[in-house]
């Protein structure tokens, strides 16, 4: 991936937030810096890259989150629990929580599974 300035202030917001962020909240760090659409193209190119991946939540905000050292542009390893506090409204993803496997009635065939829980984190517990 070519370096742009962008790309690097992008990635720093998702470096400095350890929770998972929207586009709007993009946006809202980067002060009218960039545009919408350059917003949206360079989480595309992440998304694609395989540096960040999608969190749906509870609002039907899109929110994404930086994958792990196992994600690339082939595949991204991000089957893992998302955690949602209902105080603070953020979304985390618990890397290290076990996943019961599922399985599937014949003729299902998996792509992508999404697993959000609700309830208080640990800063605000």
């Amino acid at each position: 991936m070519r370096h742009t300035q962008g790309r690097a202030d992008i990635i720093s917001v998702f470096l400095n937030k350890n929770v998972a962020i929207s586009h709007s909240d993009i946006e809202a760090e980067m002060d009218s810096q960039y545009d919408r659409v350059t917003i949206y193209r360079t989480l595309k190119s992440f998304l694609e890259k395989g540096l960040i991946h999608k969190v749906l939540d509870d609002t039907g905000t899109m929110h994404y989150a930086l994958c792990d050292d196992a994600c690339s542009e082939v595949e991204h390893q991000h089957d893992h629990i998302h955690f949602k506090c209902n105080n603070c409204g953020e979304t985390t993803c618990l890397e290290n929580v076990h996943i019961p496997k599922v399985s599937l009635p014949n003729g299902f065939s998996y792509e992508e599974s999404n697993y959000l829980i609700t309830g208080t984190c640990d800063k605000c517990n």
